[in-house]
C-alpha cells in the first residue's frame, strides 16, 4: 500500500500511521477497511473518541438533517438552537437523575483545552499557581496541561519550564501495600515539605495513557477528604474514561465523589466530532465575559449528535448494562490468557471496557499489537514504555466482533511468544510465578 505522499509531505511528528501503516477508506460500527478492501476489527475506537462505534446511524441522520437544513454550523459562543437542545438534554439526561448541578463551559475543541481552562479557573478561584498532578498521568500536550504531564516524552518536546506542578505517587504507584494519600497528606500538613500549597488536584479514575492504572473508590474518596480539608479544588479529568468507557457516564460515580471541575471531551460528540466541555460547580464560575475563549468554542455539528447520543444510549440504564457484560466477557478472556500463556508474563488491569494486558517483557506488547494488526485487529500499547496493551473497544461492539478480535489477540500473543529467545521465556516464568516483579 503506497504511504509516499504521507511520507514526503506529512510532518514526522504523525504517530498511529506509523503503528497501523495502512490507508484507511471506509469504517462502520466497530469495522475499518483500507483502501485494499481489508478488515479490521477496531478495539482502538479513536483513543476512545468513538464509544458508540464509526458512522453510528443513530447520530449520523440527525447530523445529514442539521446540515441539509442549513443549521448554523460556526458560531463561536452565541446561541444557537442545536447548543439549546444540548444543554436542555445534558442537564435532563445526565444532570439531574444524578443530581448534579453544573455550570457547562464550551471550550476549544479538544481535551487539552479543556484541561488548560479547568487550571487557569481554579487557579483564579484559589488566587494560587501550584496544581498537584499524579505519576503517570496524562492530561495533554499545550502549556499548562503539559505542565501536568507525566510522561517524559512529551515532556522534553515542550521546549520551556514546565512549572507549577507538583507530581504526587498515584495509587498503587508503589506497590498494594504503601498508601500514597498518606504521603499526600503528609506534604500538605508538614510547612517544610516543599509542597506550596496547591490551588488544586487534576486526576484521571483510570491512567489510559499512563497504563490502564486504575484508583480504588476508597483512595479517590481520601483525595476527595483532603481536597477540601486543604482549600483544594478537586478536578476529575474525564476525557478518555468518562462518556460510559467504565460503565457509568462518569467514571467516578461509583465512589461517590463530587467533583468542583470535570473535563469532558472524546465521545462526548459521539461521533467522532471534536468537542470539549468543563463542568463548573456553580460557585466557582467566576469568568468574566470572555474571559477564556477561542474560535471554536462550541462544535454546532457535535451538539446535534451528542443530544443525540445522550437520549439514545443514557435515559435509562440498559446501556450500562449492556457495557457491563462485555466487560465481563473481556476480563475474563484476557485473565484466561494470562494462564494460557506463562511464558508472556501477563498480567491484567482496568475497569469496564478499558483493560489493560501487561507484559514484563521489554518490546512484547508492542509486538503483539503489530502482529495483532497484520491479522486484522488495530489495537494500541501504553504505559510508560509501551508495555501495556490498551482495549479500547467500541461499548457498542457486537459480541461476536469483540470475540473475534480477542481470539486475535490470542493468536498473537502465541506467536510472539513462540519468536521470543528460551532465556528471555524463561526469565518470565520467573517473572510469573516467582513473586517477585523485575
Amino acid at each position: 500500500m503506497d504511504l509516499n505522499i504521507f511520507d514526503r509531505l506529512e510532518s514526522e511528528v504523525r504517530g498511529y500511521v506509523r503503528s497501523f501503516p495502512v490507508v484507511f477508506s471506509k469504517a462502520k460500527g466497530s469495522l475499518l477497511f483500507d483502501e485494499e478492501g481489508k478488515q479490521y476489527i477496531d478495539l482502538f475506537a479513536g483513543a476512545g473518541t468513538l464509544n458508540y462505534g464509526h458512522n453510528n446511524d443513530v447520530l449520523k441522520q440527525p447530523l445529514l438533517d442539521y446540515v441539509a437544513s442549513d443549521g448554523v454550523v460556526h458560531g463561536l459562543d452565541m446561541a444557537t438552537s442545536a447548543k439549546k437542545a444540548f444543554l436542555e438534554t445534558f442537564e435532563r439526561v445526565i444532570l439531574k437523575p444524578r443530581n448534579m448541578q453544573y455550570s457547562m463551559q464550551f471550550t476549544g475543541p479538544t481535551g487539552t483545552n479543556a484541561v488548560e481552562a479547568a487550571l487557569k479557573l481554579a487557579r483564579k478561584v484559589k488566587q494560587r499557581q501550584n496544581i498537584v498532578s499524579f505519576t503517570h498521568g496524562f492530561h495533554g500536550v499545550s502549556g499548562g496541561s503539559l505542565a501536568m504531564t507525566a510522561n517524559s516524552k512529551y515532556r522534553d518536546a515542550a521546549g520551556v519550564s514546565l512549572a507549577n506542578t507538583a507530581f504526587i505517587p498515584y495509587d498503587g504507584y508503589f506497590g498494594p501495600d504503601v498508601d500514597t494519600m498518606s504521603y499526600f497528606e503528609r506534604m500538605l500538613e508538614d510547612r517544610s515539605s516543599g509542597l506550596d500549597a496547591p490551588a488544586a488536584v487534576i486526576v484521571e479514575t483510570v491512567q489510559g495513557e499512563g497504563g490502564v492504572n486504575v484508583a480504588t473508590q476508597r483512595w479517590l474518596k481520601e483525595l476527595q477528604r483532603l481536597c477540601r480539608r486543604h482549600d483544594m479544588l478537586l478536578i476529575i479529568d474525564d476525557i478518555q474514561v468518562g462518556c460510559g468507557r467504565t460503565g457509568t457516564f462518569f467514571s467516578f460515580e461509583a465512589a461517590g465523589i463530587e467533583p468542583d471541575l470535570i473535563t469532558l471531551s472524546k465521545s462526548l460528540s459521539g461521533f467522532g466530532l471534536p468537542m470539549a466541555m468543563v463542568l463548573i460547580k456553580p460557585e466557582l464560575d467566576i469568568w468574566k465575559p470572555g474571559e477564556h475563549n477561542g474560535t471554536f468554542r462550541g462544535n454546532n455539528l457535535a451538539f446535534v449528535t451528542a443530544a443525540k447520543a445522550l437520549e439514545t444510549y443514557w435515559a435509562d440504564d440498559r446501556f450500562t448494562q449492556s457495557i457491563a457484560g462485555k466487560a465481563t466477557l473481556l476480563r475474563d478472556f484476557l485473565e484466561n490468557m494470562v494462564h494460557s500463556h506463562p511464558a508472556a508474563g501477563l498480567s491484567v488491569r482496568g475497569r469496564g471496557l478499558i483493560q489493560g494486558l501487561v507484559s514484563d517483557i521489554p518490546g512484547f506488547s508492542n509486538k503483539v499489537a503489530a502482529q495483532a494488526f497484520k491479522h486484522g485487529v488495530v489495537i494500541e500499547t501504553s504505559g510508560a514504555n509501551d508495555e501495556v496493551l490498551k482495549f479500547l473497544p467500541a461499548l457498542t461492539i457486537e459480541e461476536v466482533q469483540l470475540r473475534q478480535a480477542l481470539d486475535v489477540l490470542d493468536r498473537s500473543v502465541a506467536e510472539v511468544v513462540a519468536a521470543q529467545p528460551e532465556q528471555k521465556q524463561a526469565n518470565a516464568r520467573v517473572i510469573k510465578f516467582g513473586g517477585k516483579a523485575r
